[in-house]
C-alpha cells in the first residue's frame, strides 16, 4: 500500500475540520440560537489545523477560510459579504495570530524530537562501534595466533593438532564473515540506502529454507518446527528474514548454556504472523534485557556459557529489519526457564483459485 503524501492528509486535515466547524456554527446559531460563540469555534479550528499540519500554510489558510465562512454565514446581513463590520477583521487577524504562532511551535516541537532521534542514533552507532570492535578482536586475536602457530611450529605438530588449528581458524573465520553480513544489512538499512522490497513469500518455504542454512552450521542441533497447516502469505524480504531467524537460532547455540530443546513456531492472529523461536537454556540476564536489541553491552558482562564472542550485533539486526518491516520483536525469560524471542509481520490474504 502507497503512503499518503502529506500535503493530501494536510489538505485532508484542513477540510474536514473546517466543514466540522462550519456545520457545528449552523447547528449553534439556527437551532440552538447561539451567536456569540460561532467566532470561538473556528479560532479553535485554526488552533487544531495548525496543531496537526505540517508548516504555516495550512493554518493561515484556514484561518481566511474561517473569516470568510463567518462573514459569510454568521455576520448580519446572513449569507452575503460583508467586509466593512470590523469585528470581523479583528477575528481574522485573532485566527492568523493564533496559526502562526501554533505552526512555530509545532514545528519547534517536531524540530526537537528531530534533533532527539538524532541524538539516540548517534547514541547507538557509538554504541554499535564499541561492540563490533570488542567482537572482533577475541575472533582475530585466535586467528592470527593459530597462524602464527602454523608457520612456525606446523611442521613438528601431529596431524590431529594441525587440523584442529587450522578448523579453528575456519571456525574464527565463518563467524567474521556472518558479523560482516550482519554489520552490511544493519547500516544499509538504518542510513536508507536499502529500501525494503516486500515480495508475497509461502511461510513453509521460508522455514525450509532458514533449516538448511541453519543445518549447514549446526547439524547437530535438532529445530522443533510448529507451523500452520493452511497456507501462510507474508510480504517481506524474505533474504532478511531469514537472517533474522538464522541469527536468533545461532544465538540460542551459542548462548543458552544448558539447552537440549529448541523450537520454532510460527502462528497467525489476526492480519499477523508471530514467529517465536524458543529455547529452554539458561535464560537471559535481566540486566541484559533493556539494551538486547542495541547492539551493544558492557564489556564486564559475562555471557551465558562463557563465551566472548557477543549476541548484540546479530540481534541489533534482527531488530533493524524487523522494524524496517513494520514489525515489532521482543525477548522475555520463561517460568519453565529458558528465553523465547518473538517478533511480528504483517500477512496477506490467500485468493485459491477454483478448478
Amino acid at each position: 500500500m502507497k503512503k499518503i503524501p502529506d500535503y493530501v492528509k494536510n489538505m485532508a486535515i484542513t477540510a474536514v475540520i473546517l466543514c466540522l466547524s462550519f456545520g457545528f456554527s449552523l447547528l449553534l446559531q439556527y437551532v440552538f440560537e447561539v451567536h456569540e460563540h460561532i467566532t470561538t469555534v473556528f479560532v479553535f479550528a485554526v488552533f487544531l489545523i495548525s496543531l496537526l499540519t505540517r508548516g504555516y500554510a495550512y493554518g493561515i489558510l484556514s484561518s481566511f477560510a474561517g473569516m470568510i465562512a463567518v462573514n459569510y454565514a454568521f455576520t448580519f446581513p446572513y449569507f452575503a459579504f460583508n467586509f466593512t463590520v470590523p469585528v470581523n477583521v479583528t477575528s481574522a487577524i485573532i485566527m492568523i495570530v493564533i496559526s502562526v504562532l501554533t505552526s512555530a511551535l509545532t514545528t519547534k516541537l517536531k524540530l526537537h524530537e528531530m534533533m532527539k532521534a538524532e541524538s539516540e542514533k548517534e547514541r547507538m552507532r557509538a554504541n554499535l562501534l564499541r561492540a563490533v570492535s570488542h567482537d572482533l578482536r577475541t575472533p582475530l586475536t585466535t586467528i592470527y595466533g593459530a597462524s602464527t602457530t602454523l608457520l612456525e611450529h606446523g611442521e613438528t605438530m601431529t596431524a590431529e593438532h594441525r587440523n584442529n588449528v587450522i578448523l579453528g581458524i575456519k571456525e574464527d573465520s565463518e563467524w567474521l564473515v556472518r558479523m560482516v553480513e550482519n554489520l552490511l544489512s544493519i547500516t544499509r538499512i538504518d542510513s536508507g540506502t536499502v529500501k525494503i522490497i516486500k515480495t508475497p513469500t509461502v511461510l513453509e518455504e521460508l522455514v525450509d529454507s532458514v533449516l538448511l542454512k541453519f543445518k549447514k552450521r549446526y547439524d547437530a542441533q535438532e529445530v522443533m518446527i510448529d507451523i500452520p497447516d493452511d497456507v501462510v502469505i507474508i510480504p517481506m524480504d524474505a533474504i532478511l528474514i531469514e537472517q533474522v531467524i538464522v541469527n536468533i537460532l545461532e544465538n540460542a547455540v551459542q548462548h543458552a548454556a544448558g539447552m537440549t530443546e529448541l523450537s520454532l513456531r510460527v502462528f497467525t492472529l489476526g492480519k499477523q504472523a508471530i514467529f517465536e523461536i524458543q529455547d529452554n537454556g539458561c535464560g537471559i540476564p535481566q540486566e541484559r534485557m533493556n539494551a538486547l536489541f542495541t547492539g551493544y553491552y558492557k564489556q564486564n558482562e559475562t555471557v551465558s556459557d562463557g563465551q566472548t564472542r557477543s549476541a548484540g550485533i546479530g540481534l541489533s539486526v534482527c531488530a533493524t529489519i524487523i522494524k524496517a518491516h513494520g514489525g515489532d520483536i521482543k525477548a522475555e525469560n520463561l517460568k519453565a526457564g529458558g528465553a523465547v524471542f518473538r517478533f511480528t509481520l504483517d500477512t496477506e490474504d490467500v485468493e485459491l483459485d477454483e478448478q
